[in-house]
């Protein structure tokens, strides 16, 4: 409440009822939220400048108050008309500049002890809560840009490809790198492949013996069963599926060397 006291004691000689009190009070919040006040009435008046304090015949209505306020960097301009209506005070503020309206109810009981008008010390009462009204009410809906910064969409460069699975890779320019995938010798690329439907990973629940990790033999494309197929079958680059062992010459144990168990089982 500094400097509301001297605001007080200088207009007390106009203050006559408790809406006299509580105009003063709405009146340097204002002041304290960056306003100043340029006059009474909804047009500007000649030689008017901007003060903290109230001006000439501000109290001359009792039913409805009319000031007009301006920011102090003249972003803003406040049309207030403070209404009585009944024991409740409704402050409607429009913003000349945007358009904008905010309305604020006020029952005049809640912030001003009538006894006591004579005495600032005694006259307001809950003052925290009617700079929160007037804060929530009329400076945050009026007080912000009527443009608000838009926020820039995440760069496509930024987005990492394999982030989710159902994402395709974005194209890479000339003469840059592709992002690194995971290697198949991870142990946590198990079960990769399996979550992405265009194969472009690595790691599948399937266990695929060409990319198990391990050193594995050449695969000679014309193997077949019962022997290989002729020079020159399969064009060079060209897909085939071959259909024998892989290679002839695979190291290991065969794993057809040992009998199924119980093969000389007669009862089998």
């Amino acid at each position: 409440m500094a400097g509301l006291e001297p605001l007080y004691a200088w207009a007390r000689a106009a203050i006559s009822r408790p809406q006299d009190a509580l105009v003063c009070g709405i009146h340097w919040e204002l002041v304290r939220h960056g306003y100043r006040c340029l006059g009474t009435g909804d047009q500007a008046g000649p030689d008017e400048r901007k003060s903290e304090l109230l001006p000439a015949g501000w109290e001359a209505n009792k039913e409805v108050y009319t000031l007009r306020y301006k920011s102090t960097d003249d972003a803003h301009e406040l049309l207030l008309k403070a209404i009585m209506v009944e024991d409740s005070m409704i402050l409607n503020v429009m913003d000349r500049g945007s358009q904008k309206v905010a309305d604020v109810t006020l029952a005049v009981a809640d912030y001003i002890i009538p006894e006591h008008l004579d005495d600032f010390h005694k006259v307001y009462k809950n003052m925290e809560e009617l700079g929160t009204r007037i804060t929530s009410g009329i400076i945050a809906p009026l007080g912000a840009s009527a443009e608000k910064a838009r926020k820039e969409p995440e760069s496509r460069e930024d987005m990492h490809w394999d982030e989710s699975p159902l994402r395709l890779p974005p194209r890479q320019p000339m003469g840059t790198r592709a992002p690194s995938r995971p290697s198949p010798l991870s142990p946590f690329a198990v079960g990769g492949e399996d979550l992405d439907p265009f194969g472009g990973r690595s790691g599948g629940m399937i266990v695929d013996p060409l990319h198990s990790g391990f050193p594995q033999p050449i695969i000679d494309p014309s193997s077949g069963i019962p022997g290989r197929l002729p020079p020159g079958a399969v064009p060079p680059g060209a897909r085939f599926d071959p259909f024998g062992p892989l290679g002839v010459g695979r190291p290991g144990p065969d794993p057809d060397h040992l009998p199924p168990p119980g093969y000389d089982d007669m009862f089998m």
